[in-house]
C-alpha cells in the first residue's frame, strides 16, 4: 500500500508565501484516501526534514515558488532526487522555509527514499514591510487548482500501483 505525504510549506505572515499551508488546509478538509497524510509544516524546517526520511512512497511539497510566471500560474514538477547533492550548501534557519535547504539536510540524514514532486504557485506579493496576513486574489484563485492537480496525482499514484499488482499472485 503506498503511503503518500501531502507537505505544505510557507510562512503565513508572508503573503503568498503561505500558499502551501492554505492548500494543505483545504486538502484537510477533503475527503481523502487512508494512505494520505496532509500536515502543515509551516516554516518547521527540521519537522520536514525528519518527515522525509520516514517510510512514505511519493511526497508532494506544496509552497510559493518564483519562475518568472504570471502570479496564480500553478506548476508540477518532479525533480530528480540524484541530482540533490549537486545543490550549493544552504544552511537551514529554524525561522524560514527553504525546501532546498531541507533537501540538502534530507541527503544528510540518509535522503529522500520517495518519489517527489513539487507543486507551487507563482506569488504576486510575497515579503512586506511589517508582514502581511493573507494570499493576494490571484494566488487565493488559485488553490483549488491546485487541490484538483494533487487530488489527480494522488489518483494516478494509487492507480499505479493497483495496475502493478493487479495480475500478480502473492509469494
Amino acid at each position: 500500500m503506498k503511503r503518500i505525504l501531502i507537505a505544505g510549506v510557507g510562512n503565513i505572515f508572508h503573503g503568498d508565501d503561505a500558499f502551501g499551508v492554505e492548500v494543505a488546509r483545504a486538502l484537510s478538509a477533503r475527503p481523502l484516501p487512508e494512505q494520505v497524510t496532509v500536515e502543515d509544516y509551516g516554516i518547521r524546517a527540521y519537522d520536514l526534514a525528519l518527515a522525509l526520511t520516514d517510510n512514505y512512497d511519493a511526497v508532494i511539497l506544496v509552497d510559493a515558488m518564483p519562475r518568472g510566471k504570471s502570479p496564480g500560474t500553478v506548476s508540477l514538477l518532479q525533480p530528480y532526487v540524484s541530482q540533490l547533492g549537486n545543490l550549493e550548501d544552504v544552511a537551514v534557519d529554524a525561522h524560514t522555509m527553504n525546501p532546498l535547504s531541507v533537501l540538502k539536510m534530507v541527503q544528510s540524514l540518509g535522503g529522500v527514499r520517495a518519489q517527489l514532486y513539487v507543486l507551487g504557485c507563482e506569488p504576486a506579493v510575497l515579503e512586506c514591510e511589517g508582514g502581511k496576513l493573507g494570499l493576494s486574489e490571484t494566488v487565493r484563485a488559485a488553490v483549488p487548482t491546485a487541490v484538483a492537480m494533487i487530488e489527480s496525482l494522488i489518483n494516478s499514484l494509487l492507480n499505479k500501483e493497483q495496475h502493478t499488482t493487479a495480475g500478480c499472485k502473492p509469494a
